[in-house]
């Protein structure tokens, strides 16, 4: 199965639909329908091909079908395959936008939908609109065979992480991740080098992922951010985010470059 948007929507071939009820996604009989509801939808929009399948996501309207059962967009995101989670981020993404930009807010005209990407476009005064997404940075840390994990406030017990925030307008990238790390540390890095990246629709997030290396400074936690943060060895490793986060991938991936030196 291969997420791909360039792919044509086909009129009657085999599907895959996500909708939404709110921000609960509906299941029938632990899966994603493969065939269209027969109850009411609206806001329907094709999302992608995911392998010789289209995916098409809409929203409920009235009365869910006979065996309706509904799960929250972060537990399908946790037990789903890469081009799955990247369907389903997608869909909410698409979703909201169509929630929120209905009428165009230069001038209040009813917008209407381009024919070749995902924007809106208003008929009145020409202005163009389009799903919002906002660069994020994740970066690990090291220092010999240590690895510098940071807990935030609202993170499950015992639970670290890779520190992350977003980027400011004007601001490269790069220097994203030195302000962040500072700011939320208090050390100075080097070494920093791109690793990965990943869409993550809370609310409308792309997570760029980078690794770094120890220059200087004292650990020191930003107040009402950082609730805890700590050097620790690879081989004694906290309790880490769900696999399907792009944190979890890129703490294993630092760790596996560590022990391929």
């Amino acid at each position: 199965m291969m997420f791909t948007l360039d792919a044509p929507a086909r009129a009657n071939g085999p599907a895959l639909w996500i909708i939404w009820n709110g921000n609960l996604i509906l299941h029938i009989d632990g899966r994603l329908p493969e065939a269209r509801p027969d109850s009411p939808l609206t806001l329907e929009r094709h999302v992608a091909s995911l392998g010789d399948r289209d995916c098409r996501t809409a929203e409920l309207v009235g009365d869910a079908p006979r065996g309706a059962e509904w799960r929250t967009l972060r537990h399908a995101l946790l037990d789903a395959p890469r081009p799955l989670q990247q369907a389903l981020s997608r869909a909410w993404q698409l979703i909201h936008f169509e929630r929120s930009h209905r009428f165009c807010s230069h001038c209040a005209s009813p917008l209407v939908p381009h024919a070749h990407d995902s924007g809106k476009g208003c008929p009145s005064c020409g202005a163009v609109h389009y799903p919002r997404i906002s660069p994020a940075m994740m970066v690990t840390v090291t220092r010999g065979r240590e690895i510098l994990l940071a807990r935030a406030p609202h993170f499950a017990e015992g639970m670290y992480s890779a520190l992350a925030g977003f980027v400011e307008p004007g601001e490269t990238l790069e220097q994203c991740v030195h302000r962040e790390t500072f700011e939320e540390v208090g050390v100075r890095i080097g070494n920093l080098a791109y690793a990965g990246s990943q869409q993550w629709p809370f609310p409308h997030s792309l997570m760029l992922a980078f690794t770094a290396e120890y220059l200087s400074g004292d650990i020191v936690p930003q107040e009402g951010e950082i609730a805890d943060a700590r050097w620790f060895s690879i081989d004694a490793l906290p309790t880490l985010p769900p696999p399907a986060s792009i944190a979890a991938w890129l703490i294993r991936h630092t760790i596996d470059r560590i022990n391929a030196r």
